[in-house]
């Protein structure tokens, strides 16, 4: 490869990672200042319409963050604006949460993230976990900058639970109990009454 065009890959591959960073809640703040660190079996460069194709066992790292694909592609618009595509059976991604030992895990068919709104789209067979939680659904959408979410089920997904085809799917465990503090119980049962008259307590 040219070293003179690497300044310039540098600046595209930036981009990438940055479909979790922007997100405090979800991604470790540190990762923004890691370097970009990516390997494939090759790259293609079109300086004039800012465009850059890895090909063939792409791995992406910066910091917490690894994303597996089989095919990645970078766009920059006029204006400055990036967005990235990624393409794989499944694509993957994984990376530490802010200021948690938990991580959060994303696999679809291709993941799309769009630099000028900071959305990260998933398609086909799309599932997040982050830590025992999960959501699975065929499309999942996240905005960076407004944190929300949007799950839709749509055609039937190989990821779908038995019963629940084309059906929307979360996992949503309970908050374990602060040290010290006991689970929450049941009321107690009533007093049965006696021979038809209620006993009382």
């Amino acid at each position: 490869m040219n070293p003179t065009i690497k300044p310039r890959l540098a600046a595209l591959l930036l981009l990438f990672p940055l479909l979790l960073a922007g997100a405090p809640v979800l991604a470790e703040k540190a990762d923004r200042s890691k370097p970009v660190n990516i390997e494939a079996d090759s790259v293609t460069v079109d300086d004039l319409h800012k465009v850059s194709i890895y090909l063939g066992n792409v791995v992406l790292v910066q910091g917490t963050m690894t994303l597996h694909a089989d095919k990645i592609e970078v766009h920059q618009d006029a204006a400055g604006f990036n967005s990235a595509t990624a393409y794989g059976n499944p694509v993957s991604f994984r990376q530490k949460r802010d200021g948690v030992d938990e991580y959060i895990e994303g696999f679809a068919k291709r993941m799309q993230y769009d630099g000028k709104p900071g959305t990260l789209q998933l398609f086909d067979d799309a599932r997040l976990k982050r830590g025992a939680d999960e959501l699975r659904g065929s499309y999942i959408s996240y905005n960076a900058n407004t944190e929300f979410f949007e799950v839709k089920g749509g055609n039937n997904t190989a990821t779908s639970p038995a019963g629940r085809k084309g059906r929307v799917s979360a996992v949503i465990q309970p908050k374990p109990a602060k040290p010290g503090q006991a689970a929450p119980t049941a009321p107690p049962l009533p007093p049965k009454p006696i021979n038809g008259v209620p006993k009382t307590p």
